[in-house]
């Protein structure tokens, strides 16, 4: 973290009674991300630049995604103001900028579409809060739906169901087809369709690196654990976020997965063609991305001839497998029916332990005091197990497997009610790095607490865009960065290694 980024914005104090701000208009005005140039667009099916006659264009777009996604239309319509989405952002809550309440920021949508759209708009636009499609409302666009993550908790607490995250998808999908894209996430998408994954890493340097962990293991345990790479006729294949390859607390769970699959004597596989879980298709909102991304785990899958398909630590990765999957890439027939399709590494080690299958020593994470950080995408967006509610048991039976000291954070600050990590749905980037510690706000309250009443030590999550966020953000709150763990990290440190299979 540069002190200069510090000091560039206050940071909001962290309260010990939970409050509602006074409303600051136009406190994150100024923010916004840096925009896509042409060879972040292009490779996307994007123009490069805003178009001529974008304004026709725009509106054109807004009425295929009407008629494309009916849900949409219905969101727009159905908002009566009640007010019930207002306190529930964690942006507005660390920003005070009332264009980041959920009502506020879908209005920006909402009132060109009944412009356009509605017989009241075209003929009463006054009476109806209907107005005309302008560079200003376009710049406010830009800056506000890229102050959304995405996350639905405001949804869970509309009376009508209303689900901003997707009004923001189809904000930034009209965007981006008028040549105003976000360059982080859309350089990120170009980089998996040329490589396969989203830092661009070639086969040279991911089975560099594999092979580095291999060493790394065996001298730390004195065991041989594989970390395979293109192995024809495995199982399993592994596909992982690709910061899993290269960063702390990742490449600690990744470390983890190998062991699970060594003493269970699993063959696995991770694929250099496929080597990304990770899906920013959906943060743009463009399922045509999002089917090409995902098409290369099924080529993958085919060309090793696995059985079965595993997910990493990754939400929106999950969330993607797990909800489009089956439309986007299916049907699975290829694959062992006797297994789900996709399977989480939760819901795998879970079973394993479950069957009694894995050798655990908890004391092992004895020095820690562990909590658990629900990511968005896997709480409100999928599930995970064969039973309700498996998304959120799953993956603290496996915490608390591996460790002896398990603490929840307060009820409504976890589970479906879980408070956004601040640097989902493509802002994990530097530009945006004020509204992301600003949007933790609400996560570092409920985390400070735990730590003071209960000796809290670390925070574990399975999202690789949460576990970045909290390294960047958590100093900006006087907490260390190394208190954000990956759950298979700590299992990993917990188990027995043997020579594989029980």
């Amino acid at each position: 973290m540069a002190i200069s980024d510090k000091d560039k914005f206050e940071v909001p104090p962290v309260k010990e009674v939970f409050s509602i701000p006074v409303i600051e208009v136009g406190s994150m005005a100024h923010s916004k991300p840096f925009v896509a140039k042409p060879e972040h667009q292009e490779p996307l099916g994007f123009p490069g630049e805003l178009i001529d006659g974008w304004q026709d264009a725009a509106i054109n777009k807004m009425g295929e995604l009407l008629g494309k996604y009916r849900s949409v239309q219905v969101f727009l319509d159905s908002c009566v103001k009640c007010g019930a989405c207002t306190d529930k952002c964690h942006y507005y809550l660390g920003t005070a900028d009332p264009k980041n309440m959920p009502v506020a920021r879908q209005d920006l949508l909402r009132s060109v579409y009944r412009r356009y759209f509605t017989l009241a708009g075209k003929y009463f636009p006054k009476l109806v809060g209907a107005v005309d499609l302008t560079e200003e409302v376009i710049e406010d666009w830009y800056k506000y739906y890229h102050q959304c993550s995405e996350c639905r908790r405001c949804s869970v607490y509309c009376p009508y169901g209303i689900d901003t995250a997707e009004i923001t998808m189809a904000g930034r999908e009209i965007l981006a087809s008028i040549g105003i894209g976000q360059k982080y996430s859309n350089e990120i998408i170009s980089k998996v369709h040329k490589i396969g994954n989203n830092l661009g890493l070639p086969e040279p340097a991911l089975l560099d690196t594999l092979e580095g962990l291999e060493e790394e293991v065996e001298e730390d345990t004195g065991v041989a654990v594989k970390y395979p790479l293109d192995q024809e006729g495995a199982e399993v294949l592994l596909v992982t976020p690709s910061a899993d390859f290269f960063a702390e607390p990742h490449v600690d769970g990744l470390i983890g997965y190998g062991k699970v699959f060594h003493q269970a004597g699993v063959s696995w596989t991770l694929s250099s063609h496929a080597s990304e879980a990770a899906n920013f298709g959906i943060f743009i909102g463009n399922y045509e991305n999002m089917q090409k991304v995902a098409w290369r785990v099924r080529e993958a899958a085919l060309e090793l001839g696995v059985k079965r398909i595993v997910l990493g630590e990754c939400g929106h990765a999950w969330r993607v497998a797990y909800s489009f999957w089956n439309t986007l890439i299916g049907p699975f027939d290829f694959l062992d029916p006797n297994y789900p399709v996709p399977q989480h590494i939760c819901e795998f080690t879970y079973d394993l332990l479950q069957r009694g299958a894995l050798r655990i020593n908890p004391e092992e994470n004895d020095d820690k005091v562990v909590t658990f950080h629900d990511s968005c995408n896997v709480s409100r967006g999928s599930r995970m197990g064969n039973f309700p509610g498996g998304q959120f048991a799953i993956p603290r039976e496996v915490i608390k497997a591996a460790c002896n000291h398990f603490v929840d954070m307060a009820p409504e600050t976890t589970h479906e009610n879980t408070y956004c990590c601040g640097g989902g749905g493509g802002l994990l980037t530097d530009d945006l790095v004020e509204l992301r510690v600003k949007g933790a706000l609400p996560r570092v309250e409920a985390l400070k607490h735990v730590i003071e009443e209960y000796g809290v030590t670390h925070m574990a999550a399975i999202c690789a865009i949460c576990k970045s966020q909290f390294a960047k953000v958590l100093p900006y709150y006087d907490l260390g960065m190394d208190m954000i763990v990956s759950v298979h990290q700590l299992l990993g440190d917990a188990l027995e290694l043997g020579n594989g299979g029980d």
